[in-house]
């Protein structure tokens, strides 16, 4: 069974920015992964189609699959991380408004929003603040 996880992308000003912000990393590094201090213990259920949902200011905007995760060391041999290894495409999803949180939340599928399609296109062209004003209202 498919599970997500959903994460605040600190920093990102937009799904644009998160994209280069990770093409740099990519450039440098050769892969894009996300540290965390815990370890997801529901690893299978996430490497079975599961996705981290980026919220950027306040609105979940994209989603990136994930390909692996596993436990690394700091350089000093301190500290585990648990290193979400993820695609390089962001996929944008229908915008949705979300409060602030410490670290990842699982996301069901169920509750997760869906991909941007050919209807829904043109939402990802408005700003983030004129999507949460039109969430407010009921109109999104």
């Amino acid at each position: 069974m498919t599970l997500h996880l959903i994460k605040l992308s600190v920093g990102s000003e937009s799904v644009e920015s998160l994209a280069a912000w990770q093409a740099g990393r990519l450039a440098e590094t050769g892969r894009i992964v996300h540290r965390t201090r815990m370890m997801p213990k529901r690893k299978e259920a996430l490497l079975d189609g599961g996705s981290i949902y980026w919220v950027i200011k306040g609105i979940v905007s994209a989603r990136q699959p994930l390909v692996d995760i596993t436990a690394e060391d700091d350089a000093e041999g301190g500290r585990r991380w648990a290193v979400l290894h993820l695609e390089q495409k962001l996929v944008r999803v229908a915008p949705r408004a979300h409060r602030p949180f410490q670290g990842w939340r699982y996301l069901e599928p169920k509750d997760a929003p869906p991909d941007i399609t050919a209807e829904t296109g043109d939402l990802a062209d408005m700003p983030p603040e004129m999507l949460r004003d039109l969430r407010t209202l009921g109109l999104l």
